[in-house]
């Protein structure tokens, strides 16, 4: 289903209500805010049905894995409506006034708390028609926070797109929230104006690094900047030891094959390239494992790019064919090369190819592998498939925290699990912020401001601040931590 793009005078009246609209939603308690997205939750699982069918015509993605991403989507909702219960992400600070403090001069009475950065734009992605669209950790974390939320809609599932912002704003007024709150806008100028819109006050995207890059630096060149938080891939690199290789290549092999190939590849936590020793046999147990994509690609615009992007990599010197599985429409791969060739050239082999291929780097020593970390750009994930008493195991898992926000110890990276100590982030190019994450709890901080009021009357003081505390909130008090409280 084609939408017909939203037009410069719809934009402005939708950042218009969602900046009018920001204060009011701040406001409202967090309690309260966590029984809207919980409303929320419940109204999509009722309509599960109806979105899954439309999810499966727009998409191509098979009814298993959309009904399991709709799960996901709407749990990760209630775990919102958990933090917003919980109440630490407010981050009340108080620090009663003190004429002896020690450092040389009277404390004043200081009262610190988060607050809402106001109206935010999040743009959908197009391998998540749940979890990273419409109703996603982007919009649910925004909401959360106490933000306005106008979704720019991916043009791969538009119809899905709308009827989801449908059930989304009927959830929010069953709860009673403020009109304006929740808005979308469909077509690439409509993007373009949001994130010029003065009344944006953030934005949030996940997808490919020259859409997201373009997207930030035009958000940090506004006459008022903005933060612009997107998530832009990874090659996700994973390191064989030589133990584990001798010990577990089937295991090894089979769970690579897997992770490559599932969902099409069409994943950011795809294993994009994994280090092997020259001596294993990894290479040769592929072509008996690898499969043909059993389904069409997202679209036909990325089945091209993927086409394009392995067909330039399988050119680069020196690489081989370790598998091929010819699909329909475009074919699974996994391809190999020394690693001596990548250190001449990293730029051409280290690149993300979106789709279910893979690269296969051999290595020759143990002082090869570990040198060869430094090649690699910020990443979401790195793994290590290896023993504990290995001598290079330590080595690898601490230089590998410098690189990536999630490292994985034999494990593979897809699968991303939403929890309170997740992290889906990690240093440029992986995202613009390396110090956020866009899955799990945290992902509220991304649209949050610290504020501090000093020698604040207590009747002008916000109520998360009050010495009474009636919003029962966790906090630290003159440098003592106190839990919540029962209200």
């Amino acid at each position: 289903m084609r939408v017909p793009p939203t037009d410069t005078e719809a934009v402005t009246k939708l950042a218009l209500a969602a900046s009018q609209a920001a204060p009011l939603w701040a406001a409202v308690p967090p309690r309260k805010r966590a029984s809207a997205i919980e409303e929320v939750a419940a109204t999509l699982d009722h309509a599960a049905d109806e979105l899954i069918d439309i999810a499966i015509a727009e998409t191509n993605l098979p009814e298993g894995r959309l009904r399991g991403e709709l799960t996901r989507t709407t749990f990760q909702l209630r775990l919102f409506g958990e933090v917003l219960r919980e109440g630490s992400f407010v981050g009340v600070t108080i620090d009663h006034s003190d004429p002896a403090w020690p450092m040389g001069a009277a404390r004043p009475d200081l009262r610190r708390m988060n607050v809402a950065l106001g109206a935010t734009v999040v743009f959908a992605a197009s391998n998540f028609p749940f979890a990273f669209s419409v109703a996603g950790g982007d919009t649910a974390s925004a909401l959360a926070a106490g933000c306005p939320v106008i979704v720019k809609a991916n043009p791969g599932h538009e119809g899905l797109s709308l009827r989801t912002a449908e059930l989304v704003a009927e959830g929010l007024a069953k709860a009673g929230s403020p009109e304006g709150i929740f808005g979308i806008a469909f077509g690439f100028d409509a993007g373009l104006e949001l994130v010029d819109d003065p009344r944006i006050m953030a934005g949030a995207f996940t997808g490919s690094l020259g859409a997201g890059r373009a997207l930030f630096d035009r958000a940090a060149k506004r006459p008022v900047p903005i933060p612009f938080y997107a998530e832009m891939g990874s090659t996700n690199p994973t390191f064989v030891t030589p133990r584990a290789a001798a010990e577990r290549l089937d295991e090894i092999t089979a769970g690579y094959v897997a992770a490559v190939t599932g969902s099409d590849g069409q994943l950011c936590t795809k294993p994009g390239i994994l280090f092997a020793p020259a001596t294993s046999n990894l290479p040769a147990r592929l072509s008996s494992l690898l499969e043909p994509p059993p389904i069409a690609m997202l679209n036909t615009r990325i089945a091209e790019t993927y086409t394009k992007t392995l067909g330039e990599l399988a050119s680069a010197p020196g690489v081989t064919t370790a598998a091929l599985a010819e699909g329909n429409s475009v074919s699974s791969a996994v391809l190999t090369v020394a690693l001596d060739d990548v250190v001449a050239e990293p730029d051409r082999y280290l690149k993300e190819v979106f789709g279910p291929a893979s690269l296969v780097i051999q290595y020759n020593s143990v002082p090869q592998l570990l040198e060869s970390v430094a090649l690699l750009e910020g990443q979401l994930t790195a793994t290590v498939f290896g023993e504990p008493d290995e001598e290079c195991a330590k080595n690898l898992v601490t230089s590998l925290s410098g690189i990536a926000g999630r490292v994985l110890w034999n494990q593979w990276p897809t699968g991303l699990s939403v929890t309170w100590a997740q992290t889906h982030g990690g240093p440029y190019p992986a995202t613009t912020a390396s110090a956020t994450t866009s899955v799990g709890t945290t992902a509220i901080d991304r649209f949050l401001r610290p504020v501090t009021f000093q020698n604040i009357p207590p009747e002008l003081l916000p109520p998360e601040l009050q010495e009474s505390n009636p919003l029962g909130l966790p906090r630290r008090v003159d440098g003592v931590l106190h839990q919540a409280l029962t209200v």
